[in-house]
C-alpha cells in the first residue's frame, strides 16, 4: 500500500492511498469464492456455479463487500503511518473509477480527509500580568446579608382586623373566561398566593384585590396588552370571579440574639447577634476573595488566549457550540421559558455562542499543552476527591456520580479538567499580580465577566 500525506490547511490533512492490484485481486477472489458457494444460479446446482458468472450475477454486491473489508483497514492504517490523529470520522474520496471496474486488474486509489488539532508553539505563559482588586466588606453588606435571613425566615400570620394592602399574601381561586372567545377553555386555579403589588403581579389584579378579606368575592376584567409576556393572555380581555380564602402580612423575625440562636445549624452553634454578624462578615470577605482570585485567573487566561493565535477545526467549534447551545435551552427550559419563544434571536445568540466556544477550545487546548510542557499529571486520588466535591455540591453520592459520568467520558473528563485547573494554576503561581484598590464600577463588569465564563 503507498500513502502520501498532504496538508490542507494546520486543522486538515489528507492522505492519498493506493492499494495495488495484487492485494485487492486477494480479496476479490476469496469474496467470490463465497458468495459461489452460498449462491442460487440458474442453470447450476447450489454452490457449483463459476466464478466468472458469479461475478457477473453479483457484480455490486461483491464489489461493495470488497471495498468494505478493504477500506477501513487502509484508512487506519495510513492514519497510524503518518501519526495522524482524525477528529470525526474521515471524509473518503474514491479517485480512480478503472480499479472499481477492473476489480485486482488496476489498484485502487482514493484519498481521505480528516480534521486535526493544529500544532501549538507555546509563547509567553510565564511572567504574565494581572491586577488584583479585592472589594471591600462595608457594614451595609453585612446588613444587606443579615435582612435577607429574616426574609427568609419570615411568616405569614393572618389579617383579621383589614382588608388586604399591598405587600399582603392573598390566597384564593380564580375563574376566569376569555370575553371574545367565549369557546375557549376558561381559567382555573385554586389556592394561589398573590403578593400584591409583588413582582409578576399584573396591577389591574393588585388593584381589585386591595381590601379584600377572606371569603369575600369579586368580578373584574383585565385587558391584557398585545406584548404581555405570556402569550396565551397577550392581547385577549379576561373575565375573573375570585374568591378570597385568606389574607395574610409578612412579619419578620425580631433582630435579636434569639433570633441568632435559631439559625445555628448542626455543629455551627450560634450564640447572639454580634457572632451571626462576624460570621456573615467572614463569610462575604471570603466570597470577595474567592471574586479577586477568579477575577486575575480571567485576567490571565485571556491574555495567554490572545498570546497564541492558531486555527480551530470548525467541526470542532461545531460541537462546542452545539454542546454549549443545549446547556443554555436546558437552563431556560429549568427556569420555566419557553426556548421556541419566537422573540428570542437564536441567529444572534449563536455568533455570541460560538465566539465563546472558540475562546473556551482555544484556552483548553493551550492549558493542556502547558501541562504537557510543565510534566503536570492527576493522580487516582485527586480524581476521587473531585468526585467527591461533586457529589457533596450536588447532594448525590460518589456512585450517583459516577455513573452520571459514564454517559459523559467517564473519569478521564475530570481527569482532563484538573489538568487544565493545575496548568491554569501553574499559570497563575508564575504570573506577576500586583494589588490596587478596588474600582466599583469597572470590578463589578470583570466579576460579572468571570462569571458568565
Amino acid at each position: 500500500m503507498k500513502t502520501e500525506l498532504k496538508e490542507v490547511s494546520p486543522t486538515r490533512k489528507q492522505i492519498d492511498i493506493e492499494i495495488e492490484a495484487d492485494a485487492v485481486r486477494k480479496v476479490y477472489d476469496r469474496v467470490s469464492d463465497q458468495y459461489a458457494k452460498a449462491a442460487n444460479v440458474p442453470g447450476f446446482r447450489p454452490g457449483h456455479a463459476p466464478r466468472g458468472v458469479v461475478r457477473t450475477r453479483f457484480k455490486d454486491q461483491i464489489r461493495t463487500e470488497v471495498l468494505r473489508e478493504l477500506l477501513p483497514d487502509a484508512v487506519q492504517k495510513a492514519l497510524a503511518d503518518h501519526n495522524v490523529q482524525a477528529l470525526g470520522e474521515p471524509e473518503l474520496n474514491i479517485q480512480n473509477n478503472e480499479g472499481l471496474e477492473q476489480l485486482g486488474q488496476k489498484p485502487i486509489t482514493f484519498n481521505v480527509n480528516v480534521d486535526v488539532l493544529p500544532e501549538i508553539k507555546l509563547g509567553e505563559y510565564k511572567g504574565l500580568e494581572a491586577t488584583r482588586r479585592t472589594r471591600p466588606v462595608k457594614d451595609e453588606d453585612v446588613d444587606r446579608v443579615v435582612e435577607q435571613l429574616r426574609e427568609n425566615s419570615a411568616s405569614l400570620e393572618p389579617v383579621e382586623d383589614r382588608g388586604a394592602q399591598v405587600d399582603d399574601t392573598v390566597t384564593a381561586n380564580f375563574h376566569g373566561t376569555f370575553v371574545n372567545e367565549p369557546e375557549a377553555e376558561p381559567i382555573n386555579v385554586q389556592d394561589v398566593d398573590v403578593v400584591l403589588g409583588g413582582p409578576g403581579i399584573v396591577q389591574a389584579i393588585t388593584d381589585n384585590l386591595t381590601g379584600t378579606r377572606a371569603d369575600d368575592e369579586k368580578t373584574f376584567s383585565i385587558e391584557y396588552p398585545e406584548d404581555f409576556e405570556a402569550k396565551g393572555l397577550a392581547g385577549k380581555t379576561i373575565e375573573y370571579q375570585v374568591k378570597v380564602s385568606a389574607v395574610r402580612v409578612k412579619e419578620l423575625p425580631k433582630l435579636d440574639d434569639e433570633w441568632a440562636q435559631s439559625l445555628g445549624g448542626e455543629g455551627e452553634e450560634i450564640e447572639s447577634l454580634d457572632q451571626l454578624r462576624g460570621k456573615i462578615r467572614a463569610d462575604v470577605e471570603a466570597q470577595a476573595k474567592n471574586e479577586a482570585e477568579g477575577s486575575v485567573r480571567t485576567q490571565l487566561l485571556r491574555k495567554l488566549v490572545e498570546g497564541h493565535e492558531f486555527e480551530l477545526p470548525e467541526r470542532l467549534v461545531e460541537h462546542q457550540t452545539e454542546h454549549r447551545f443545549e446547556s443554555i435551552v436546558r437552563d431556560m427550559i429549568g427556569q420555566g421559558i419557553d426556548p421556541r419563544n419566537p422573540q428570542l434571536d437564536w441567529e444572534k445568540a449563536r455568533e455570541s455562542v460560538k465566539e465563546q466556544a472558540r475562546y473556551e477550545l482555544r484556552s483548553s487546548l493551550l492549558l493542556e499543552q502547558i501541562a504537557d510542557e510543565e510534566k503536570i499529571d492527576v493522580s487516582d486520588q485527586e480524581i476521587e476527591d473531585e468526585i467527591q466535591v461533586i457529589a457533596d455540591a450536588s447532594r448525590q453520592t460518589p456512585e450517583q456520580v459516577r455513573a452520571v459520568l459514564t454517559k459523559q467520558g467517564g473519569e478521564r473528563s475530570i481527569a482532563g479538567r484538573l489538568r487544565n485547573r493545575k496548568a491554569l494554576d501553574f499559570v497563575v503561581a508564575n504570573a506577576k499580580v500586583t494589588d490596587e484598590a478596588w474600582k466599583e464600577e469597572q470590578q463589578e463588569t470583570e466579576v460579572s465577566s468571570q462569571n458568565s465564563e
